[in-house]
């Protein structure tokens, strides 16, 4: 066995604790802790049930690390990269999107691929699909296999955690002051997302709605691409809509077959590992029933009824985890 030691920059991000979580149950792997943008250096956390110390970031807590998972944010990630070179010394996972226009950079989700080549497995920078994008691949890449799907319009319910704590915290800070007649915080979304659903950002936004749905229909692209048994499924119609919920995705989809579908056939085709098929006889999937679960959830299977070709689906998937859980099997990859 090789260097197991994988270094995770920007412990305490809301992603890199779920991947730690995740490493404290995955054999042969040695989590090294490095603290990334405002994270205090020193301090003292844990890894499952063993204690650990945050390290600062800099060449020599990179080095010989097998992997460095970037899971901060971008001024994090660009220093660790600037630190690591050009090609860099370790192989790097990247949550962050920072190193997505390099050469050198493959995309990566191991929940929907079939298996890759050498090549890319030992790529140079692997980045880790978005979790919105992996969860689509899994649902359509299933249920194109036994039903040929004709077209599919998807709409996804995106929570403020796909934007880290600052998110999670303004969503939070937003709610407690319009309940007490409080001047709202707007300094990431520019807009009230609070008891709102969102279709794009205000103009001062730290951040933009439409690039996030950009990189969701780019990465799953490509995933729909993966070589695998027949032809691939066709590209859906995707909205984005900012929704008030601190975690976890909601995906409703219009699926329109090439042959009136069966909706018992349809379930049997989705019960796979990864997928929760929930029947009528269950209680539609919700993003907060599935947080801290890989995979995802569907149900709520029903007919479309001006269309016999066509059925609605509804599932979820916790963002964090699922992101999380293909960046630990890429690092397991590796060692």
């Amino acid at each position: 066995m090789g260097n197991s030691t994988i270094a995770l920059v920007g412990s305490e991000s809301l992603l890199a604790r779920e991947i730690r979580d995740l490493s404290a149950t995955a054999a042969h792997l040695d989590l090294k802790l490095i603290a990334a943008d405002d994270e205090p250096e020193g301090a003292l956390t844990r890894v499952g049930d063993e204690p650990a110390v945050v390290i600062a970031l800099n060449a020599a807590s990179l080095s010989e690390a097998r992997a460095v998972i970037l899971a901060g944010g971008p001024e994090s990630a660009k220093k660790a990269l600037d630190l690591l070179g050009d090609p860099p010394e370790s192989a790097v996972i990247d949550l962050t999107y920072a190193a997505e226009e390099r050469p050198d950079a493959r995309l990566r989700a191991p929940s929907v691929e079939a298996g890759q080549d050498e090549d890319t497995r030992e790529a140079a920078i692997h980045i880790i699909a978005h979790p919105a994008a992996i969860a689509m691949a899994l649902f359509l890449r299933r249920l194109h296999r036994n039903d040929p799907i004709r077209r599919a319009v998807i709409q996804i319910l995106a929570p403020a955690s796909e934007h880290g704590t600052k998110g999670v915290e303004e969503l939070q800070q937003q709610t407690v002051s319009l309940l007490s007649f409080r001047e709202m915080p707007k300094a990431l979304f520019d807009a009230q997302l609070s008891f709102n659903l969102l279709a794009r950002f205000g103009q001062e936004a730290a951040v933009a709605l439409d690039q996030s749905e950009l990189r969701i229909e780019r990465h799953l692209a490509s995933l729909l691409a993966i070589e695998g048994d027949g032809e691939s499924a066709p590209m859906p119609s995707l909205r984005v809509i900012q929704a008030p919920v601190f975690h976890g995705y909601s995906f409703s989809a219009w699926v329109e077959f090439e042959d009136p579908p069966e909706i018992e056939a349809l379930e049997s085709s989705l019960t796979v590992a990864g997928i929760d098929v929930r029947g009528d006889e269950f209680e539609p999937p919700t993003n907060v029933g599935h947080a801290g679960q890989g995979g995802i959830a569907v149900g709520a299977i029903s007919p479309d009824r001006n269309d016999a070709t066509a059925c609605w689906f509804w599932f979820v998937a916790d963002n964090l985890r699922l992101h999380a859980e293909n960046a630990v099997a890429v690092a397991l990859e590796l060692v």
